[in-house]
């Protein structure tokens, strides 16, 4: 074995087992290791998280581990826990996203594509409550539904600048034609890498005939569970805080001109390139703690 990473997937692989309910001996059986060196783990975790797992003094920065380690040491952690909670391809997937972020290919454009689903259209009868000495700004929860509407928008991490597509649904059908909508609207001689999430809608057979007819667009999808890894949601916060938290909307179509006039704003006023400040191994080095963290708590309930 001889590396720190290799020693570390073995302690990984202890930790799991016991937390799965597997008992000392048929551990030892399994890894080919002693009894003693179970216990010793074991002990050395609960008592000292993962700081107990490294025979190095740490030295107050995170665990910093290639990409083909990270690869590794992941997969043994994430391995034995539900699909739902996890994608085996999760390290795979942070890096090539990150990697657009950080160094963007050159002769193409970088989108963080997104839906915003059941916007609502809310009539607050009373949206603002008189304010008084030391309290905060207050609303009334009083409101009437006046339907709802769905966004999808395009964030260009060079530029900050927003394309956005308003509808009324969100099938595969609005995303194609939120795709036709991207290509008519951007120089053709780019290539366009498109970041988006793990949506069945993403991924249909007419979805994928289309792409095939227009090589320039290259799909790129975020981690299971990991939808903030995309750059667009940063923009729908700032949406929903600025103009739909406010807003008082009488019907969908003053909803609908609302969401236009903060993207025309934006787009003219606020928009700026996105800076990603995280490498692609901090990301996986902190999921790769938290889960450690999980097991812990598992170990000693």
């Amino acid at each position: 074995m001889g590396t720190l990473e290799q020693s570390l997937g073995q302690r990984a692989r202890i930790l799991l087992l016991l937390a799965e309910g597997v008992t000392p001996l048929t551990i030892c059986a399994q890894l080919q290791i002693t009894s003693p060196t179970v216990f010793k783990w074991r002990k050395r975790y609960l008592e000292s998280g993962i700081e107990g797992l490294s025979d190095l003094p740490r030295s107050g920065q995170p665990l910093k581990l290639g990409a083909e380690k990270v690869k590794e040491i992941l997969t043994l952690t994430t391995q034995r826990v539900p699909k739902e909670a996890t994608h085996p391809h999760f390290a795979e997937k942070v890096i090539d996203v990150v990697g657009l972020y950080l160094s963007p290919p050159d002769n193409a454009m970088v989108l963080s594509v997104d839906e915003k689903t059941q916007i609502q259209a809310l009539d607050r009868t009373q949206p603002m409550l008189q304010l008084r000495p030391g309290q905060i700004e207050r609303r009334t929860h009083d409101y009437k539904r006046h339907g709802t509407a769905s966004l999808y928008a395009a964030f260009d991490i060079l530029t900050g600048e927003v394309m956005g597509r308003i509808t009324q649904r969100h099938r595969a059908k609005e995303l194609l034609d939120f795709l036709r909508q991207i290509d008519s609207n951007t120089p053709a001689d780019l290539d366009l890498h498109v970041i988006l999430d793990n949506s069945s809608t993403h991924k249909t057979a007419a979805i994928k005939a289309w792409l095939e007819k227009h090589p320039r667009f290259k799909l790129h999808f975020t981690p299971t569970s990991a939808s903030w890894l995309n750059a667009v949601e940063g923009w729908f916060s700032q949406l929903e805080r600025r103009a739909l938290y406010r807003g008082v909307f009488t019907s969908v179509t003053d909803l609908k001109a609302a969401i236009r006039q903060f993207i025309t704003a934006h787009n003219e006023h606020s928009a700026k390139p996105f800076k990603w400040n995280k490498t692609a191994e901090a990301i996986i080095s902190s999921v790769h703690m938290a889960k450690l963290s999980a097991m812990k708590n598992k170990l000693m309930n």
